[in-house]
């Protein structure tokens, strides 16, 4: 059962590939939208989507779909290549991953509850990671990792996984259903 949540076949190489490119594509027509008092930490409503496909298509696809997706994001937007917060964002898709074994329906209460758990333990560890790396990468203090990096990440991240995962995973349980799966 274990095993079936780390395959890595063809399927999942499409899947993670369609997770990076929607999170790409979305978190660009947010970038623009950059949280006050915050170092580059813009307001992506698209960090569901690694969350989603996390939850959906297990860890190494959520994981894939976070941290291929930032890079891309942020390669176009002109941010450049920050290896730390790619990992990060790929923590987000790779902590719900955990949990993709054990869903049934998608769209039951106990099925969200934990999706949404491990969602937030996802973003609370990858922006710690993110977070933490600027003390070593940047020079920044303790303080200034916690509220210039930290919370202004985890906060709009919290929110928005917290209130878009249910929508998809609820979507996503439908189309299964009519789609005799």
């Amino acid at each position: 059962m274990l095993k079936k949540s780390w395959k890595f076949g063809t399927r999942e190489v499409v899947y993670a590939a369609i997770g990076a490119a929607l999170y790409a594509v979305l978190s660009l027509a947010t970038n623009w939208i950059q949280l006050p008092s915050a170092g580059n930490v813009s307001f992506r409503p698209a960090i569901v989507i690694p969350m989603f496909f996390g939850v959906v298509f297990g860890p190494i696809v959520g994981f894939i779909a976070g941290f291929l997706g930032n890079i891309i994001s942020d390669l176009i937007a002109g941010y450049g290549f920050w290896f730390w917060w790619d990992l990060g964002n790929g923590v987000i898709g790779l902590v719900p991953g955990l949990i993709a074994v054990w869903m049934t329906t998608y769209n039951s209460f106990k099925d969200i509850v934990w999706g949404e758990v491990f969602s937030t333990i996802g973003v609370l560890v990858g922006m710690g990671i993110a977070s933490i790396s600027e003390m070593w990468v940047s020079g920044a203090d303790m303080s200034t990792v916690i509220f210039a990096n930290y919370l202004p990440a985890i906060i709009p991240d919290l929110i928005n996984g917290l209130i878009l995962l249910p929508i998809l995973m609820i979507a996503y349980a439908a189309i299964v259903k009519r789609s005799g799966r």
